[in-house]
């Protein structure tokens, strides 16, 4: 019995340690599948970091602050004055002084064309590269492009090594990105993240679907490459969202297929050319939707058309929809520069309208877009647009004064709003409103008359020039 018992309890220890054996077991497992998640980034650095550069840009710029001026003391005659004035003037200008910079770039060709920021090199007297193999050649500037933030390079150099650049929209939300450059002026540093957005819109960048990423960015970035895991440059990276100046963990990178549009147009003839249309453009709310009786806010809503161009050639209007261009829906304003400025000049395309409640088609003949960029899509901050009641708004003839300061033929000004209608969102005091309903307003009669006819609890969008800049409001008739 005895025996027994002890027999027993040794098989219990055997069986508790190996118990134990298999849960450490299966902790090692675990662990090694975690690892194995996480991408290995050794090959890709090693292929590639051969062909990522330092930009070094120097600029010459005056030091001159003004108070370096010769200055002849108090009494002194006049022409005294005048003559010590032309001797220093003559001999000793203002100093002028180098302000050198540094970003980022990438080999694209064995030959030796590299890719960087505009904002790297604009402006710059002298530019020199610095290859991984501690190499230093001056380049030349083939071209460099403001809109799309991208300049390429020309050192005189063979058998390079070189980067490989992606084709096609192939970056997917959440995948692994990594990032060569030299921020800080710490040469070929590596970061890595993942891709945030995609197709994001900055301030200022019509023509540019920036690459969202978490990739630690800094100043010395600029310019340098974004890779896949496959090894491939998706993106140039660019900016960073920072309030401090550093990064925040929001970087932006300018997508592969831009890069390889800008490369091929700046290399072949030095600038890039874009299509134009010649509108100015605004997002569509919900209320405004409903004021233009279309069932989603969809589309870019045409808030002024400019004189002589191809849209006022091919009879848009004030206040048309644009649905589709080239069969290409528009989904949101910001798709239509975007897609107009990757079409070919001097091609004839379709464009889809929405206009008085109809679907029309009209075609449009492009041209390329000028040099200033004065004909920017209008910025408005559709958030900020919201609808109220109507009533209690008071509004005045236009005085010749009023036409000519705010070059306008027709409308009526905003002289009283009513407190609680507008929420200082929508219709302000001052306001010119000289359209409802797509209806010219050519004094106060005209808009009582067809305030007073809009149904109650209908939206109605009103055309206002605000500070000489045109938008369309929807407001709702509560009666």
């Amino acid at each position: 019995m005895t025996i027994m018992i002890r027999l027993i309890r040794k098989m219990r220890v055997i069986n508790k340690n190996i118990l134990v054996s298999l849960c450490l077991s299966c902790m090692f497992l675990i662990n090694d599948a975690d690892a194995a998640s996480y991408p290995d980034f050794t090959n890709i650095v090693e292929e590639n970091m051969p062909a990522v550069v330092i930009v070094n840009a120097t600029r010459t710029v005056s030091s001159s602050n003004g108070q370096n001026q010769f200055q002849t003391p108090p009494g002194m005659p006049d022409e005294f004055n005048d003559l010590f004035k032309k001797f220093f003037d003559e001999n000793q200008r203002s100093p002028e002084r180098r302000a050198p910079s540094s970003g980022s770039g990438f080999i694209l060709s064995t030959d030796g064309y590299i890719m960087t920021n505009h904002h790297v090199v604009n402006g710059a007297s002298k530019i020199l590269i610095l290859t991984n193999d501690k190499s230093s050649y001056e380049a030349k500037l083939i071209g460099s492009d403001k809109r799309s933030d991208l300049a390429l390079l020309k050192i005189d150099a063979d058998n390079l090594p070189t980067v490989k650049i992606a084709s096609g929209d192939n970056v997917k939300l959440g995948e692994w990105v990594l990032a060569i450059g030299s921020p800080f002026g710490f040469n070929q540093t590596v970061t890595a993240g993942i891709v945030s957005g995609k197709q994001r819109k900055l301030a200022g960048d019509n023509y540019v679907p920036y690459i969202q990423t978490d990739v630690a960015i800094n100043p010395g970035n600029s310019g340098g490459p974004l890779f896949n895991l496959s090894g491939e440059v998706i993106g140039v990276n660019a900016q960073i969202y920072s309030r401090t100046g550093g990064f925040m963990g929001v970087s932006f990178a300018i997508p592969s297929d831009t890069v390889n549009d800008v490369y091929y147009q700046l290399k072949t003839k030095g600038k890039v050319s874009r299509g134009w249309l010649g509108v100015y453009i605004q997002e569509i709310d919900d209320k405004l939707a409903k004021s233009f009786g279309m069932k989603k806010s969809k589309g870019a809503l045409v808030s002024k058309v400019l004189p002589n161009s191809p849209a006022e050639k091919a009879k848009i209007q004030q206040g048309d929809v644009i649905l589709k261009f080239n069969n290409q829906p528009i989904t949101k304003s910001t798709d239509l520069p975007l897609i107009v400025g990757q079409s070919k000049v001097g091609s004839t395309f379709k464009v889809q309208i929405m206009r008085n409640k109809m679907m029309m088609n009209l075609s449009v003949k492009l041209e390329e877009l000028p040099a200033e960029d004065k004909i920017a899509s209008l910025e408005t901050d559709t958030k900020k647009i919201i609808s109220n009641a109507i009533s209690g708004i008071t509004v005045r003839n236009l005085s010749i004064e009023d036409k000519k300061n705010y070059k306008i033929s027709n409308g009526v000004l905003v002289t009283n709003i009513n407190e609680g209608i507008n929420n200082n969102y929508d219709l302000k005091l001052n306001d010119i409103i000289t359209k409802i309903n797509n209806k010219v307003i050519n004094n106060s009669n005209d808009f009582s008359k067809i305030m007073n006819s809009a149904k109650n609890n209908t939206y109605v969008n009103l055309l206002v020039y605000r500070q000489t800049t045109p938008l369309f409001i929807a407001l709702k008739i509560s009666k």
